[in-house]
């Protein structure tokens, strides 16, 4: 995949999204996956370094609090950006263009993806059917109540369960990251292909 930044672009951002006021580490990597729509989320070892030479250059000053350090562009740091606007204009160009690539090359993987989710659910339904037509799953829906369907609470069991186990990791995963737009839309397109494959064994 091509760089998402072009030489020296993070270099003129980070100047910009400090611009506004200082901030830690982590919240220019925050900001910057926001800007990018959660396609995209720098790493420390991509930050921090520019930040250090950044710093070195007389660009952004730096203050400790705690454990954390603050970032806060300079007044040579202004100047540096305000001659470059231009350039800067430029980069917000580029970062649109970044995401509307990251987003295609996204639904494709997601597209691939599908491909042997359906491949996976098919060959499950079709192990289902074998196991039921082998007479192993009905013997035991001969020892139950009339009424009773052994199968049908299974299937709601483990549907239960699926419902259950996702909500945990979920939320394991939002008190530490926000959910991005883009993982609310591969669960939904997830959910959808399941839900139509699960329709389509049911019908058959």
């Amino acid at each position: 995949m091509p760089p998402v930044f072009a030489h020296g672009a993070l270099r003129l951002y980070l100047l910009a999204l400090l611009e506004s006021g200082p901030k830690h580490g982590y919240e220019l990597i925050k900001a910057l996956s926001d800007r990018f729509g959660g396609t995209y989320s720098p790493s420390a070892g991509t930050i921090y370094p520019r930040l250090a030479k950044l710093e070195e250059e007389g660009l952004v000053a730096t203050e400790t609090q705690g454990r954390r350090t603050k970032y806060s562009i300079t007044t040579a740091g202004l100047g540096e950006l305000n001659g470059r606007r231009d350039k800067l204009a430029d980069v917000e160009n580029d970062i649109s263009a970044s995401v509307r690539r990251l987003a295609d090359n996204l639904r494709t993987d997601i597209r691939n993806n599908m491909r042997g989710l359906r491949a996976d659910l098919a060959a499950t339904a079709e192990a289902a059917r074998s196991s039921a037509q082998s007479g192993d799953l009905f013997a035991r829906a001969e020892r139950k109540p009339s009424g009773y369907d052994p199968l049908l609470k299974e299937a709601e069991m483990m549907l239960q369960s699926f419902r259950d186990e996702l909500r945990v990791e979920l939320r394991l995963h939002a008190s530490s990251n926000p959910i991005t737009p883009v993982t609310l839309e591969t669960v939904r397109t997830v959910l959808d292909q399941a839900e139509i494959a699960i329709k389509n064994s049911l019908q058959e």
